[in-house]
């Protein structure tokens, strides 16, 4: 019945079944199916769905057990905006999967096995606002230019990693961005990581659960926050003598040394040849008279 009492033209309703047979066919096995959504959530699925309808936005495959996302496949869904992929077995042949859905805003591979990330991964997610790659453990490498093509990057969460290094520039130059997890990583805070934790205490982006973001080595510096950690980085690497600049000392010091003995003998021998000069026009003198 309509909103008005009357019946539903048969027309109109043989569209609204035809609609929803469509919509079932379309929908890939085990998967539910909305208006431009696919959610697979939980379904223990090994691959990827088959069968996604083309017109798909919104892409869940949370908690299952898909090892590979098929770039051919994912090309196919040139609308798809977001994409969640937690809790799934991905690993770190992620190169290039992207390159078909650069309309893509938001994108999820939390809770997988990622080893890596390079330029390659995400270099075509030009639209790119929200990234979560946080609980991946054996996540230990993220390049110099990971996130280079990213510049729309403003949530981007690293939290619980195997990172014990991150390069300032890497997320320093991404103009947006505003909301930075570190958390719980395995930090190793070393003079070569005091321009990170200096930019970091300078920044205006927010880091959520900054208690938890510390140095895990050295044994000296374990457990300390990045601000005190800072602190005494600044003393260790900034006042600290290694052996070349012992050496480079001990040179400028030998070349002192030795441009003050060579200055010194140069003017007792003007002051003695002044001498004997002055002495012999004296005694000239004294035989003219």
């Amino acid at each position: 019945m309509s909103p008005s009492g009357r019946p539903w033209p048969l027309s109109l309703v043989f569209l609204l079944g035809m609609g929803m047979a469509l919509e079932r066919i379309n929908c890939p096995s085990r998967c539910s199916c909305q208006y431009l959504e696919v959610n697979c959530t939980g379904q223990q699925l090994q691959e990827f769905p088959a069968a996604i309808p083309l017109d798909t936005r919104q892409l869940i495959l949370a908690a299952n057990n898909v090892s590979y996302l098929p770039a051919m496949e994912l090309s196919f869904l040139a609308d798809l905006v977001y994409l969640d992929c937690r809790k799934n077995l991905l690993g770190d042949d992620l190169d290039f999967t992207f390159i078909g859905v650069a309309k893509l805003v938001y994108l999820d591979l939390s809770f997988n096995n990622l080893t890596q990330v390079t330029f390659s991964t995400f270099s075509h997610l030009f639209s790119l606002v929200v990234l979560k790659i946080s609980d991946n453990p054996n996540l230990v490498t993220i390049g110099k230019d990971a996130f280079a093509n990213n510049t729309w990057l403003r949530h981007l969460d690293l939290s619980r990693t195997g990172l014990t290094f991150l390069d300032t520039s890497t997320v320093r130059d991404l103009p947006n961005l505003r909301f930075l997890g570190l958390s719980d990583n395995l930090w190793h805070c070393n003079c070569s990581f005091l321009e990170f934790i200096t930019w970091m205490t300078e920044s205006n982006v927010h880091f959520p659960d900054a208690d938890n973001i510390t140095c895990y080595t050295p044994t000296g510096l374990r457990a300390l926050k990045m601000p005190v950690a800072e602190t005494q980085l600044h003393f260790q690497c900034l006042t600290r003598l290694y052996n070349h600049d012992y050496i480079f000392l001990c040179l400028i010091g030998f070349g002192i040394f030795f441009g003050g003995t060579v200055a010194a003998w140069l003017a007792g021998t003007c002051a003695v040849i002044y001498e004997l000069h002055t002495s012999k026009k004296e005694e000239e003198e004294d035989e003219e008279e």
